[in-house]
């Protein structure tokens, strides 16, 4: 695979705070990459230095080829950006957003209106061509901010939490769209605090705290390595049991008045624990990427 996207000891600093810290990390042409984790392990501040809208401090970063220092004109011209907020204009209708939008690229105007009827077609917003913005829902504007990120034909899309606010029908749509873009072979950055989503659609991704990258790898694989196949979560547990948990040498992590026990033989742990102990709730599940981000960045709220 090609790579499109490299970074070596990439470094952003903001007076004393350290946002990104010397991380190294590469993005191959038409796969889903997630960069996740809490808010400020320095997520944002790399996608970024990706879009070239914040210069890098320190190391190398290069994107299609090009270093985002000495080539921000001709990098942004080859890729989309979906920002978190809404920055529609409110005065304008859906097909002039993106027809506007499209001057910004020196494109023909019949180009332009083509393209953009086009993206409203593909995004199931062909009936609101007409439509003000202040008359959208909340996912329409989100299709339509991610349609106008696709005017250019960008062969990189940038998508700052895509999904975030929306209903679940919304946001299978948006993961159905995505995947679509990645099958004919945009490449997709994504970050987004949904864990199922980054499961769902990322073949690789990587969780950052404090501005370093913690893990790297498919999620699948990072689910298995550090978490194990499944979880069981028991209530009120004895000193007894966490006791009989640290000799059996089993995975777990006590939360409050709950342990998590992370096991690929979940199965047969639950069996003799339920056999040897007395247990007031005890439920079992199938490990998830949640499992894996909670336990490598910890549970505390971050401001």
């Amino acid at each position: 695979m090609r790579a499109v996207i490299r970074a070596e000891r990439l470094r952003k600093t903001f007076d004393s705070l350290v946002a990104v810290d010397n991380i190294d990390f590469e993005v191959n042409e038409g796969e889903c990459f997630g960069f996740l984790g809490p808010n400020g392990a320095g997520k944002t501040t790399t996608m970024r230095m990706i879009c070239c809208t914040s210069p890098v401090t320190k190391g190398m970063l290069e994107v299609l080829g090009m270093n985002v220092t000495e080539n921000p004109r001709e990098i942004k011209a080859l890729i989309g950006v979906a920002p978190q907020e809404n920055n529609l204009d409110p005065d304008f209708s859906v097909l002039k957003n993106l027809t506007t939008y499209a001057r910004y690229f020196d494109m023909p105007r019949q180009i332009a209106q083509d393209r953009a009827k086009g993206l409203l077609d593909f995004m199931h917003l062909k009936e609101k061509a007409d439509v003000l913005i202040p008359d959208l829902s909340g996912g329409m504007k989100r299709r339509l901010i991610i349609a106008r990120a696709l005017m250019n034909e960008p062969r990189i899309l940038i998508l700052d939490e895509p999904t975030t606010g929306l209903d679940p029908q919304a946001r299978h749509v948006i993961w159905d769209k995505i995947r679509e873009l990645k099958s004919k072979g945009v490449t997709v950055l994504i970050t987004t605090h949904y864990m199922d989503e980054a499961e769902q659609l990322c073949d690789r991704l990587v969780i950052m705290e404090r501005g370093k990258i913690l893990v790297e790898g498919d999620p699948k694989r990072l689910i298995d390595e550090i978490i194990g196949m499944g979880v069981i979560e028991i209530a009120n547990p004895s000193k007894e049991l966490e006791l009989y948990l640290e000799v059996r040498g089993l995975a777990s992590e006590r939360v409050n008045d709950r342990v998590y026990i992370y096991t690929h033989d979940v199965d047969t742990v639950n069996r003799d624990i339920m056999s040897n102990f007395s247990i007031t709730f005890s439920a079992m599940r199938k490990a998830t990427l949640e499992d894996v981000f909670l336990k490598l960045t910890g549970r505390g709220l971050r401001d």
